[in-house]
């Protein structure tokens, strides 16, 4: 699976200009990691990336052809957990992803359903009312509903939001496996569950990418010793040349 992106600007009706002539490549197998301040494009790529968006100008070549020619194709090839996701309360975490898996047009759901719950550790409470859960449990319906029917083509927008450490540990090492075989793009503000399974490295601030390459090269590109020193570095470092007056 490959995903060309060529000169991509994005701009909303009210004049925020999103995106900036972004030019990328992502091709599984892949575990890439989005980072960026609040604001910074984020949401917007990924969007665009799923066709929930259309840009403003520039291209996306999803396998070689036009995202708007074959948005089919990458649905059915896609799982997406967006950042603000919504969940039916009255129904049980089973009744929501049989509901979800009818959806993505999923043959076989029970099947499907009982993998998604093994992965994410909710069998025990399958038959749970969605809103008594607590919010690192939605989470986990939520990063379910995106794994059902093994899409080959995985984006996460803040997927450990609300889990406890043991949980995003277990997360970590799920995401890397199912990144050994599939493209992944997992964006979040935890920069520690980056460093630990992403292969590439994505970062974004007012809509430019400031960074692509591996954690260690940014690291090392900074002179600093952990990644979020280097990430801090990097962001400050852009703000102040954009703060320089121009005469």
């Amino acid at each position: 699976m490959k995903f060309e992106i060529n000169h991509l600007n994005m701009t909303y009706p009210g004049g925020k200009r999103a995106l900036k002539d972004l030019s990328l490549t992502l091709q599984s197998p892949n575990l890439i990691g989005l980072l960026g301040p609040n604001g910074a494009g984020k949401s917007t790529l990924m969007q665009l990336l799923v066709a929930a968006l259309k840009p403003t100008s520039g291209t996306i070549l999803f396998n070689g052809v036009p995202l708007e020619q074959c948005e089919k194709q990458l649905k059915s090839s896609l799982g997406y957990l967006p950042q603000n996701f919504g969940l039916y309360n009255e129904l049980t975490i089973e009744q929501f992803l049989d509901y979800m898996a009818s959806l993505k047009y999923i043959s076989n759901s029970k099947k499907a359903i009982q993998k998604a719950l093994e992965a994410t550790n909710l069998q025990s409470i399958s038959r749970t009312r969605i809103r008594t859960l607590s919010g690192g449990q939605r989470q986990r319906v939520g990063i379910a509903q995106a794994l059902l029917g093994n899409p080959s083509f995985l984006i996460f927008d803040e997927p450990t939001v609300g889990l406890d450490p043991e949980e995003r540990l277990n997360f970590r090492n799920l995401f890397s496996q199912i990144a050994k075989e599939r493209l992944v793009l997992l964006s979040t503000h935890i920069i520690e569950d980056i460093h630990f399974v992403s292969s590439q490295l994505i970062v974004i601030h007012q809509g430019e990418i400031l960074f692509l390459g591996t954690a260690s090269e940014l690291i090392s590109q900074t002179k600093r010793e952990t990644l979020e020193d280097a990430y801090l570095h990097l962001i400050h470092h852009f703000n102040l040349i954009k703060e320089v007056p121009r005469f």
